[in-house]
């Protein structure tokens, strides 16, 4: 009686994992309405994906992503009060031949924690690589292959049997078998040396599948393996059965199987196979407890002798949540995606950087859609795809492009916020002035309270002004006031650079006042190296534009070194 109390609860508070890791995905903010026509029409797509690949033997997408938006779907459902089923498939052909034992699929394990959890109150656990490839069962009756039988919808399949005898991998006699054998296994793309975490998952399902399904045989069923991962009526003891399994002919399964204890344990084999170069794609480890029930009474749904814990994808599909378009401090327009968030390694990810305006009109992404995202180098989120776009296609505001500019925003207005707010970063930045303790969050603050509405209003503000603004106090306000009045030191090149001159530290070193500078022709600056004659234009347009021409008298008025006299 104790143990079924214990293993009761331990049901619940599995299940109130999972349902947790649920929750923590977050459902659309969708009216019902708007909610009901993107279920639908996701829910149609991937019936067009399933028909092209179940009856057609056409991959129309790559296998993780749209494993991912079935996910997706099933979210959705539930946000929506729905009650999708558990561990459903996607839309397979019935097929008309009876499997012997029902496919059962497998349960997926969220994380380490969610492992451990199904792991106690077990014994006699083994985890394998969950093999990528496509299930089949086949049956031997005296020790000769009499049907291969494709999994279709779990309880029927479609007769395989003429291709699978083609397929080297795959014994057509048995010796020592007894009178019938069933097998439930994987058949998958052979591949040298195929490490996971590196080359993902490379649609070697898909082709698998593709090969299956043609009229003719393909050249492909050659390169195809059978991991065998269910013997439904085979000997009790793992060990056993793995051995027997290698004898007849089914080696893989013994190679690739080791006895565990824990979820430790099972993480360390999980990241080994990762990233050890394998012969096979695969897509996380299962682990199995060896007693299971006699396959008379196994259903089309997962069963709970055994779960996967599935790898992180390369690349995962993420919601775009909205859109923001950052104005820099050179007027350029930066699209970026907000994101609904997404692990992906160690970190999560809620935005990705689209680039510019006309790519993003090119991409044509809009909040709903779907994208996939992986990550490349030093970790920096690459929008690979959008590989699912919502019913609403309204494209959200975007600032125009002849408004901002390299002479845009010397001031602040509501339309100038972020290319001012940039313009004061970089000022006090290593590239300015080096104002320590002086940060995008200091300057919004004095923005916010209005005692800076231009490039150099700070330079006339006082201690108390500065004290008095919220989230800066006194200590704080005392410092800052310090950095500004040092900045007056500052030589003439590093104010120069603060307000923006389209020039670098070396090309800055010469110069000394003003005047030098308004004397120099074009020819003389493009006699320094690395300027043009763009470049050259950009710095006589900066030079004599009307706000940058008011703040050097407001720096000359100030006494600022080299600014003594200018207009």
């Amino acid at each position: 009686m104790r143990k079924s109390v214990m293993r009761i609860g331990m049901m619940l508070l599995f299940g109130l994992l999972c349902s947790e890791t649920v929750r923590a995905q977050a459902c659309p903010a969708w009216r019902p309405v708007r909610m009901q026509l993107e279920i639908t029409a996701l829910k149609n797509q991937l019936e067009r994906w399933d028909v092209a690949y179940y009856q057609q033997g056409s991959s129309l997408i790559e296998d993780e992503v749209y494993d991912s938006l079935r996910e997706k779907l099933r979210l959705w459902q539930r946000c929506a009060g729905a009650a999708p089923e558990e561990g459903a498939g996607p839309l397979l052909p019935e097929g008309k031949v009876p499997h012997p034992v029902a496919h059962t699929g497998l349960r997926k394990l969220p994380d380490l924690a969610a492992v451990d959890q199904w792991l106690k109150g077990r014994s006699d656990l083994w985890v394998q690589p969950k093999v990528d490839g496509v299930a089949i069962t086949l049956v031997y009756h005296d020790g000769k292959l009499t049907s291969a039988i494709s999994r279709g919808n779990g309880l029927k399949g479609e007769n395989w049997l003429e291709k699978v005898r083609t397929i080297p991998a795959v014994p057509v006699s048995i010796k020592g078998a007894p009178p019938t054998l069933i097998l439930q296994g994987e058949l998958f793309l052979m591949v040298n040396g195929h490490q996971q975490k590196v080359s993902g998952g490379i649609n070697a399902r898909a082709k698998v599948a593709g090969a299956l399904m043609k009229n003719k045989p393909s050249p492909l069923l050659q390169q195809i393996g059978l991991f065998v991962w269910a013997w439904p009526n085979g000997p009790q003891e793992m060990a056993q059965r793995l051995r027997q399994l290698a004898e007849m002919g089914f080696p893989l399964a013994l190679t690739f199987s080791q006895p565990v204890k824990s979820s430790a344990e099972v993480q360390q084999w999980r990241e080994h196979w990762h990233k050890t170069a394998l012969p096979f794609v695969t897509d996380g480890v299962v682990i199995h407890q060896a007693h299971s029930p006699q396959g008379l009474y196994w259903q089309a749904r997962p069963g709970d002798w055994a779960v996967a814990w599935k790898y992180p994808p390369v690349q995962q599909v993420a919601r775009v949540n909205g859109i923001d378009f950052n104005i820099g401090r050179t007027g350029k327009i930066a699209v970026v995606l907000r994101l609904e968030p997404v692990r992906m390694d160690d970190k999560w990810v809620t935005r990705v950087n689209l680039g510019s305006l006309p790519r993003w009109r090119k991409w044509a992404v809009v909040p709903g859609d779907q994208v996939t995202i992986s990550l490349m180098g030093h970790g920096i989120p690459h929008l690979n795809n959008v590989v699912w776009r919502g019913t609403d296609r309204s494209l959200p505001s975007a600032p125009s492009a002849e408004r901002y500019h390299a002479l845009s925003c010397f001031s602040w207005r509501p339309d100038c916020r972020q290319q001012f707010l940039a313009r004061l970063v970089w000022l006090s930045g290593p590239q300015g002035l080096s104002l320590r303790g002086v940060s995008e969050s200091t300057w919004q603050t004095l923005i916010d309270q209005g005692l800076v509405r231009n490039l150099l209003d700070w330079l006339l503000l006082t201690p108390e002004q500065l004290m008095a603004a919220p989230g800066i106090g006194g200590k704080r306000g005392q410092s800052i006031h310090r950095q500004f009045q040092q900045a007056r030191q500052q030589p003439f090149a590093r104010w120069l650079l603060a307000l923006g001159i389209p020039l670098s530290p070396q090309q800055t070193m010469a110069l000394t006042n003003w005047h030098q500078v308004q004397q120099m022709s074009p020819v003389a600056w493009r006699k320094i190296v690395g300027i043009g004659a763009k470049r050259a234009q950009q710095i006589a347009d900066f030079l004599q534009h009307q706000p940058v021409l008011a703040l050097v008298s407001t720096l000359g008025s100030q006494g600022i070194v080299g600014f003594a006299g200018a207009p």
